[in-house]
């Protein structure tokens, strides 16, 4: 593991911060391709349920910006370098390339909840390396993202449930 790129007076161990860095920095990746495709279904969503679909989407994609500026700061604090560039992601992320062609609102929920899904499964990945490693307080901002991010999806699967 890489050690942090700069000095930190927080007291954590070395081989602590960077875990927390690397967890952090997968974590804010795969968070700010989940804007993306949050954004991409709330522009392109149409059917009998747009405007609903379309306000949700929204409520999500503004709640990731919030928890992607936390993740990123979190990771500075530790001494690493918040990489969040289009390039960067696009070539890092661990999500799936959203579909470009979609357009029904069941469609476009379908595709979020797998992203959703996935996202919060890494994002309890990292809740527990950073505790093991000894850092509770990125365990403790990667669980308040992650219950964000089961909202999310608990919405989206109710809404698939019942049609929209």
């Amino acid at each position: 593991m890489a050690k942090p790129a700069s000095k930190s007076r927080i007291d954590l161990q070395d081989n602590a911060k960077a875990t927390s860095i690397q967890v952090l920095q997968a974590c804010l990746t795969d968070s700010i391709d989940l804007y993306n495709s949050t954004r991409q279904a709330h522009w392109n969503v149409k059917g009998p349920n747009f405007i609903g679909l379309h306000t949700m989407f929204e409520t999500f994609y503004d709640q990731l910006a919030t928890d992607i500026d936390e993740l990123a700061e979190r990771l500075v604090q530790l001494g690493g370098t918040a990489i969040g560039g289009s390039q960067a992601v696009a070539g890092q992320t661990r999500l799936p390339a959203y579909p470009a062609e979609l357009k029904a609102g069941l469609d476009h929920v379908a595709a979020l909840t797998d992203r959703y899904a996935a996202l919060a499964k890494s994002m309890r990945e990292g809740i527990d390396q950073t505790d093991e490693a000894g850092d509770a307080d990125t365990a403790d901002i990667l669980t308040g993202v992650s219950k964000n991010l089961d909202k999310a999806l608990w919405m989206l699967e109710a809404t698939a449930t019942t049609g929209g």
